[in-house]
């Protein structure tokens, strides 16, 4: 008998499978009714649809050529969030050139030791969730990756509990807001609620999410440092942009490393502080992280080309980032193209006004999770969904506070999972392949998703309103 050898099934390289998402709606595109709903400017001076005005318009399904159009169309629509990636991680790569971040990882090997070195990611998650949870902090917090992938690394785990950190950090620190201004904020606005009204249930929601999202990455991160071979990324080539050094322990923190440090707290302050008082992002931002860079080359002593040598290593290391976000954005520019985002939307919600209040509300939050494959953008996904699971709450008798709280929970988690969102930019970032992440991220996706279903079903128990 010949003998056949069955091939391993390999997921497909990242560019591949964006493409494949890419194909897919741009198939429903023909089959999909093209269709829209009237918008209107509200007392707050936002644009935001009308419900009930769904109506049919005319089919304009995307062409061949249009779809290849898309590629480059996603590149230009995302523009500012490529030039971020690059220069902020451009300068914090001049950051950890210093020896900085050596001495810092030194001093945390020599504080924690043991399981007690697990502590690290319960206290990061828990700021990062703060910065997001008050003034927005998402995108922000992309340039540390590399740090605490670093940091993980070097602390006997792997770049999947520091990637992890920031992740869920962030993204819990999105689905639990208490009075973050993108999502919370202008969600109870279209609903005609008070300012950071529930505030309480939501910070005790955004602890719970904590607790749970901190228990599975500790667990993760302990079992790996007994076993190395437990990893998700054993005998895998990954972070291999981020360098650890195996003798980091013996690491000090010298004049001038201090000095960046220094630096590099500096600008985070000026970045909180100016982003809640002054409306700063994107661009205030690159010149923020830029100069640290700058200064930390000069504290350095580096040669202007030597400095422009590792500004120049660090794009080639992002290269694959941006071409990542611009077909991811590529997917939603094809969506946008052929007029069927508010048909989704529309078929999504008829369905709830047939159903008991406590189901509703539950199907509400899966309805907004699934909404952000489409949508993956807070305030985007708010003017869309908020206008018409508003009054439909009303007639269903689910309180606005939880229809607001559906959009928090289905708006934030789902934006370290789905394709179209910062998932390929947080992987590219920590150097692991996404379906290595997926792996690790999808079981406690489905974990957390149950968590915000049983604090959906406790606030419909309490009344909440």
């Amino acid at each position: 008998m010949q003998n056949r050898t069955s091939k391993k099934f390999q997921f497909p390289h990242i560019y591949v499978l964006l493409s494949i998402f890419i194909l897919i709606c741009t198939a429903a595109t023909w089959i999909l009714p093209a269709g829209e709903f009237d918008r209107v400017q509200n007392a707050s001076g936002r644009t935001v649809v009308v419900a009930g005005t769904y109506h049919r318009i005319e089919q304009s399904p995307v062409g061949p050529f249009k779809m290849v159009e898309s590629v480059y169309d996603g590149m230009l629509d995302a523009g500012e969030v490529i030039f971020f990636i690059m220069i902020a991680y451009a300068s914090i790569g001049l950051i950890i050139s210093s020896g900085a971040f050596n001495g810092l990882v030194s001093w945390l090997l020599r504080v924690f030791k043991g399981k007690s070195r697990s502590l690290i990611i319960p206290i990061f998650i828990t700021i990062l969730g703060a910065a997001s949870s008050t003034i927005g902090v998402f995108e922000e917090a992309f340039p540390f990756v590399p740090l605490f992938v670093g940091i993980a690394i070097a602390m006997g785990y792997d770049a999947i509990v520091g990637l992890a950190i920031v992740a869920l950090g962030v993204a819990i620190g999105y689905s639990g807001a208490a009075m973050n201004p993108f999502t919370v904020g202008m969600a109870q606005s279209i609903a005609e609620l008070p300012p950071m009204s529930g505030f309480p249930y939501r910070i005790f929601c955004h602890a719970a999410m904590i607790v749970v999202a901190s228990i599975y990455t500790m667990r993760y991160a302990v079992r790996i440092q007994k076993d190395p071979s437990k990893s998700l990324l054993y005998g895998t080539d990954f972070a291999s942009h981020i360098k650890s050094d195996e003798n980091l322990e013996n690491y000090r923190l010298g004049k001038r490393e201090a000095c960046v440090l220094a630096t590099l707290a500096l600008g985070i302050i000026a970045v909180v502080y100016c982003t809640k008082a002054y409306g700063w992002y994107l661009r205030e931002l690159c010149a923020v992280f830029l100069i640290m860079g700058l200064v930390t080359a000069a504290i350095m002593r580096w040669s202007p080309s030597e400095t422009a040598d590792k500004i120049a290593k660090s794009f080639a290391d992002m290269a694959m980032a941006a071409m990542m976000i611009g077909l991811a954005r590529g997917i939603l520019v094809v969506l946008r193209e052929g007029c069927i985002i508010d048909t989704v939307v529309y078929g999504m919600s008829v369905p709830l006004s047939y159903m008991p209040s406590w189901l509703a509300a539950e199907c509400m939050l899966i309805i907004q999770t699934l909404l952000n494959f489409l949508v993956p953008s807070g305030s985007g996904q708010a003017v869309i969904s908020m206008p018409i699971m508003s009054p439909l709450a009303d007639l269903l008798g689910i309180s606005r506070q939880v229809a607001v709280l559906c959009f928090q929970f289905g708006d934030g988690l789902s934006n370290i999972v789905w394709p179209t969102a910062s998932t390929p930019i947080l992987a590219a970032l920590a150097g692991v392949k996404l379906e290595r992440w997926w792996k690790w991220m999808i079981p406690l996706f489905l974990i957390l998703v149950l968590t915000q279903m049983i604090l959906v079903a406790i606030a419909m128990f309490i009344g909440w309103a």
